[in-house]
Formats: C-alpha cells, sequence, structure tokens
C-alpha cells in the first residue's frame, strides 16, 4: 500500500511537472504568436499606409491628368500626336480647324491633311524635326479643310514617347483670320499710300488747269460769241472742265474732296440718279427698293451722285446685252454689320446695296476693284478710277464698302453710310451769270500762275484786289488793310503756313473776317474744321468767272 502511494505521488508530481513545462511552451507560444502579431500588426499598417499613399498618389495623378486632359480639350490650339505619319490623338480644336471628327480622322496618315502644295516642306520639317533638328520647331504652312479650302496654319513640335516610341507633339495654331487681316493691312497701307500720291497729283493737276480755265474764262468773257474763236474757247472751257471731273475721281479715291457736307437724302439722290441713267441705257432694267423713313446721311452731294453714277455705269459695262440692276436701301445700325471685315463704329446706317446680273468677276479681278488704274475695259477703254474713287469717297464720308462676285453670277456692292442727326436741306444752285462787284478782296495762294489769274479774273469782275503769296505774308496784308477788306480768297494748301492756321490769326486780328477758302483739293476733315470755325465757304479749283462771281455774291451778301 505504501508502495502504491509512493507511485501515485510520483505520478503526480511527474504531472505537475509536465503541467508546469506545458504552461511554459504555451506562455512560450503565445509570446511568439504574439510577436508574431505584433510584426504582423505592423506590417500591416505600413501595407496600410503604403495603400493610402498609393491612394493619394492615383487620386493626384487623375487629377492631374484631369486637369491637363481640359487644358488639352479646351485649348484654343488644336494639339495632334503623330507617330509614324498616323495621327494617334487629336484634340477637339484641331478637329474643328479641319472641319472633321476625331473618330475619322485617328490612325489615318497626317500627310492627308496637309495642303497639297505645303506637301513637300512638311515632309522635310517633320523628318529634321524627328532627327532633332530644333531650327524647324516653329513653322508656317498650310491644311486641307475637308471642303478643301487652305488653312493657314502655325506649327510648334516636340518629341515625346508615346506607348514606348518616339512620336511628334504638334500645337497647331490656324492663321487664317490673321493672315487675312494682314492682308488687309497691307492692302490699306497700299491703298493710303496710293491715295496721297493721287492726291498730290490731282492737287497739282488742278493747279495747272485753273491757269487754263481761267485764262479761258477770262477771254470768254471778253470774246463776243459771233467772234470766230469764240466756240473754240469755250471747247477749251469744257476739256479743262472734262480734266476737272477726272481730277475728282483722283480726289475721291484720295478722300480728299469732301467739302459740301450737308444732311441728304440717298433715296432722292438714288431716284435722281437712277432716273438718269435710265435714259442713257435703257437696255438696262432698274429695279428699286426705297425704304421708307429712312435715315438721312451726312454728305457731300456732287460725291455721293459720283459714287451711284460710277455705280450704274460698272454695272452696265457688266451687262453689255442688258440686264437687271436692283437698288435698295434700308436702315440699319452697327450691329447689324457683323462678320464684316471692319470693325463698325456704333450707330445707325444707311445700307445701299446695288446688284446687278451681268458677267461677275473671278476672286483675283474682285480682290482688285478698288485698286487705282486697274481696269478690264481694255487699253483706252477706262481709266480704272471708278470703283477707286467710290471706296475713297465712301471711306472719305465714314462709310464702308463690300464687293461680292462670281464669275457668270452677277455682282453686288453694299455701301454702309452712317445716318445723320440733322434733317435733310435743299441744296442752293449756283449762279448761271456774270455777277459783278465793287469791294475789296484780298487774293492768297502760292503758285505765281493761280495768283495772277486769279487777281485777273477778280479786277474782270469789278472787284479792288490786294495781293499775298502765302500765310505770312496774307497776316501782314490783313492787318494792314482790315479796315477795308471785305473779303479774303484764301488757299488751303502753302508751304509757309497753311490755309486753317492763316486763318484762326486773320481771326485773331478780326474777329469778324470774311473768308472763301480755295484749293486743288482738301485734305480730309481739314476743310470741313475750319467752316464749322467760322470760315464762310470753299470753292474748288478749277473754277470759270461765273462760279467765283457767283461764290462771292453768295458770301457777301450773306453777310
Amino acid at each position: 500500500m505504501a508502495e502504491k502511494g509512493k507511485t501515485g505521488k510520483k505520478r503526480y508530481a511527474d504531472s505537475e511537472r509536465l503541467l508546469e513545462e506545458a504552461r511554459k511552451e504555451a506562455k512560450y507560444y503565445q509570446s511568439i504568436a504574439e510577436e508574431a502579431g505584433k510584426k504582423r500588426l505592423q506590417e500591416i499598417n505600413q501595407l496600410s499606409r503604403l495603400i493610402s499613399a498609393r491612394n493619394q498618389a492615383e487620386e493626384a495623378l487623375r487629377e492631374s491628368e484631369e486637369k491637363y486632359r481640359n487644358l488639352v480639350e479646351r485649348a484654343n490650339d488644336g494639339i495632334a500626336i503623330v507617330q509614324d505619319n498616323l495621327l494617334k490623338y487629336l484634340n477637339p480644336r484641331l478637329a474643328e480647324i479641319g472641319g472633321y471628327t476625331a473618330d475619322e480622322v485617328i490612325d489615318t496618315p497626317f500627310t492627308d491633311y496637309v495642303y497639297p502644295d505645303e506637301l513637300p516642306k512638311v515632309v522635310d520639317y517633320c523628318n529634321r524635326r524627328m532627327a532633332g533638328d530644333e531650327t524647324v520647331s516653329t513653322y508656317e504652312t498650310a491644311l486641307r479643310h475637308r471642303d478643301g479650302r487652305k488653312i493657314d496654319v502655325e506649327f510648334n513640335t516636340g518629341i515625346i514617347t508615346y506607348q514606348e516610341k518616339p512620336a511628334a507633339l504638334a500645337i497647331i495654331r490656324d492663321m487664317t483670320e490673321r493672315k487675312r487681316l494682314e492682308a488687309q493691312l497691307q492692302q490699306a497701307q497700299k491703298m493710303e499710300a496710293l491715295g496721297t500720291l493721287a492726291g498730290g497729283i490731282a492737287h497739282n493737276f488742278n493747279n495747272l488747269l485753273m491757269g487754263i480755265m481761267g485764262n479761258a474764262s477770262l477771254m470768254v468773257s471778253e470774246t463776243d460769241f459771233a467772234h470766230p474763236n469764240y466756240e473754240k474757247l469755250k471747247n477749251i472751257e469744257k476739256l479743262v472742265d472734262s480734266g476737272s471731273k477726272l481730277t475728282q475721281q483722283l480726289l475721291g479715291y484720295a478722300r480728299e474732296g469732301r467739302y459740301e457736307i450737308i444732311p441728304l437724302s440717298l433715296n432722292q439722290l438714288m431716284k435722281e440718279t437712277s432716273d438718269t441713267f435710265c435714259a442713257t441705257k435703257k437696255e438696262v432694267r432698274v429695279h428699286r427698293e426705297l425704304a421708307e423713313n429712312l435715315f438721312p446721311i451726312d454728305a457731300d452731294q456732287g460725291q455721293i451722285e459720283q459714287v451711284l453714277l460710277n455705280l450704274y455705269v460698272n454695272a452696265a459695262d457688266a451687262m453689255p446685252g442688258g440686264g437687271d440692276l436692283f437698288l435698295k436701301t434700308i436702315n440699319v445700325t452697327d450691329k447689324d454689320m457683323k462678320g464684316r471685315p471692319y470693325k463698325p463704329k456704333p450707330g445707325n446706317y444707311v445700307l445701299l446695296t446695288v446688284k446687278d446680273t451681268g458677267t461677275g468677276m473671278d476672286k483675283r479681278t474682285t480682290e482688285r476693284v478698288f485698286d487705282p488704274f486697274f481696269s478690264t475695259k481694255g487699253l483706252g477703254k477706262g481709266t480704272g478710277l471708278g470703283l477707286a474713287s467710290v471706296y475713297g469717297i465712301i471711306k472719305a464720308h465714314g462709310g464702308y464698302i463690300d464687293v461680292e462676285s462670281k464669275k457668270g453670277s452677277g455682282t453686288t456692292f453694299r455701301i454702309y453710310l452712317p445716318a445723320a442727326e440733322k434733317k435733310v436741306e435743299m441744296v442752293a444752285k449756283s449762279a448761271r451769270q456774270i455777277i459783278k462787284g465793287s469791294e475789296t478782296v484780298l487774293l492768297v495762294d502760292d503758285e505765281p500762275m493761280v495768283l495772277e489769274v486769279g487777281i485777273n479774273m477778280l479786277k474782270k469782275l469789278g472787284y479792288t484786289v490786294l495781293e499775298a503769296k502765302g500765310g505770312r505774308e496774307a497776316v501782314k496784308v490783313y492787318k494792314a488793310n482790315k479796315d477795308k477788306i471785305d473779303l479774303v480768297i484764301l488757299d488751303m494748301i502753302m508751304p509757309d503756313r497753311e490755309g486753317g492756321e492763316t486763318y484762326d490769326q486773320m481771326k485773331e486780328i478780326d474777329p469778324s473776317v470774311t473768308v472763301l477758302l480755295s484749293s486743288g483739293y482738301s485734305i480730309d476733315g481739314q476743310a470741313t474744321e475750319i467752316l464749322e470755325r467760322g470760315c464762310n465757304g470753299f470753292i474748288q479749283k478749277p473754277f470759270t468767272i461765273k462760279e467765283l462771281s457767283g461764290r462771292i455774291r453768295e458770301i457777301l451778301e450773306k453777310d
């Protein structure tokens, strides 16, 4: 029994020992598990942080991609990626420039969309750029629109990696509008230069005509109508008058002939001029559609009549076998003039449309139609000044003119003239007979020939004449004789002192000075400005003794 008790104790001790070992082992494994758990937790936390950082990076990348996608998609310039001559990407603006959709052109040859004449240059530039030549990164060329027309563009190219291969990134700017504006500017500068030249020629020519006209009219006034030379002298007057009309066309083109500005009815002028035209060109059927309550225009009547008659004659020449001429007027504003190649000043305008059913013009002729001395009528059949003077006169009146034409489909001119604020006035008719006087006149002109003939004409009319060969001398003469001088006939263009400055100095001496301006032409706006400052009138060289007598009496008797 004792032996059995001893054995039981041993077994108990062994089990306690084993249990303790098991506890230690369990604790050991628990510590290992806890350590592994901690490491796993650290790994999980680290992985979580990595995932969070990756998510943030991906989100930033998405935001960046979205930002640059928006920039590319909304760019005002076209953007394309070209790889192995294939279009791999193009933005909406480039698709708009070419008139295509992106789906139509992706993976098609880029060279298919280059304007044919430009293809060799573009291929050469692209090859050189892909070879690393930096000098051809920017160049101008042309693309072909879907409808076949030419689009002027500027290329700016760079080399990128696209889908692990080299590609060209091209930024393409549409230069068509800029090119058009540059061409317009060059045309305007050319017209301005030619206008200055034409104005100077007309001014000098009118001074020569003044000498001829003045002497001829003096001889006519002193010759009996039964004298065998009387008709010859009258013919000289007529020929000088014809020469004067030619210079008027030059002045119209040069915008230097605007000097009698009053409110006028364009409808009335159109009725009168088209009636006269119809009487001489019966093979042309004229159709008028004139707006009621049409705005009046501030204009020189003779100049606008010249515009209308030039347009009528031009239309008739385009319809040698007869045809239809459509005349239309309407009130518009600057807001109705959108899409035009100019920016009109705000306000009301009168639109005049002159349309014919003639032969029309090709594009090249249409572009040159307003050039001075350009004519399609052949040698000796036209001066080439008709439409040039029309252009100049309309511009001088603050207006705008457009032309549309197509070979075989007639021509349409559209003229916009600023509306006047004042009501239409009746134009007084010039005197037809010589009217003499006895007052004292100071004649101022720097041209000896004009001065001499002017003195003779004034003396023939009965006036006492004082003379001055320039502005400075005129002021001195006027200051010394202001109490007895009734009228000053003042040339506008003089080398030492121009007419405007001379007039102002005379007005300082005597605010009531009476002045008649005279010139072969008037610098645009200057005559009007002097008249607005109180000057009494204007007479255009060359003039006859009858015209001079009537103009003088008009001014002196008005005062």
